[in-house]
């Protein structure tokens, strides 16, 4: 598929003024890294970097069997969640071929919130809705009504709370808390990532996307905050399983 042909996320229109090198990444044109790979890897390992990981594919699963849906449709064991706690697990077919892996997120005993990869937001849905049928639950896909950035490294925290009265201290590593406001925005927020690093992954409004990567460079470019591509996000994750298996 073309760059011009592929899916824009709410924040496509920034990424030229902080010189994100746009391609296209599983149908969507995102920046592949900005100032460069090393720099970024750097700043996310010292300081901070910020991602647009708005792609993401989000799903809402509510109802009285959502549980026991959930518990059936992954790998991992929902009932050691508790409210705003959150899992990773892996979707399979009956095979035990992989359909995903995604994040479970628990808001009430009733009430989940699945994070499922770009690429696969078709066909995961597509498998979420025939494992589905015969439950007492709504399945809903909130991915077109979602934006989500990613703020992680060693200062995460230290910026993001410059844009909230939340304590972020009471939001533990894999879990989650809604109706945050992020620079007066209502947002979902989690301690999760991908880059091995501590941060966040805040969840907004498609609209409201823009203003609060503005609003984070406005309170963390001073602390060392750069935006990062995806290219960079790939080598973190990568960099730090060996540093661990080295170590090992």
């Amino acid at each position: 598929m073309e760059l011009e042909n592929a899916k824009k996320t709410p924040l496509f229109d920034v990424f030229e003024k902080y010189g994100g090198k746009v391609v296209n990444y599983s149908g969507w044109a995102l920046p592949v890294e900005f100032e460069g790979l090393v720099q970024e890897h750097e700043a996310v390992r010292k300081a901070a970097g910020l991602f647009d990981v708005s792609h993401m594919g989000e799903v809402r699963v509510k109802g009285p069997e959502a549980f026991k849906f959930v518990q059936k449709l992954v790998t991992n064991d929902i009932s050691l969640l508790e409210d705003n706690k959150i899992l990773y697990a892996m979707m399979c077919y009956e095979d035990g071929g992989i359909v995903d892996d995604l994040l479970v997120y628990r808001f009430e005993e009733d009430y989940y919130y699945i994070v499922i990869n770009a690429g696969n937001v078709e066909k995961d849905l597509e498998w979420m809705k025939k494992q589905s049928e015969g439950y007492d639950l709504d399945l809903v896909n909130l991915s077109d009504e979602t934006a989500e950035l990613a703020l992680q490294g060693p200062k995460a925290q230290f910026i993001l709370q410059k844009l909230t009265d939340k304590n972020l201290d009471d939001v533990g590593f894999f879990y989650c808390a809604r109706d945050v406001e992020i620079a007066g925005v209502n947002c979902l927020i989690s301690r999760t990532g991908y880059t091995g690093e501590d941060g966040f992954e805040i969840y907004t409004k498609p609209d409201k996307a823009i203003y609060i990567w503005e609003k984070l460079f406005e309170v963390g470019a001073g602390e060392g905050l750069k935006p990062v591509g995806l290219g960079c996000r790939d080598t973190l994750r990568w960099k730090r399983a060996w540093s661990r298996h080295i170590a090992a």
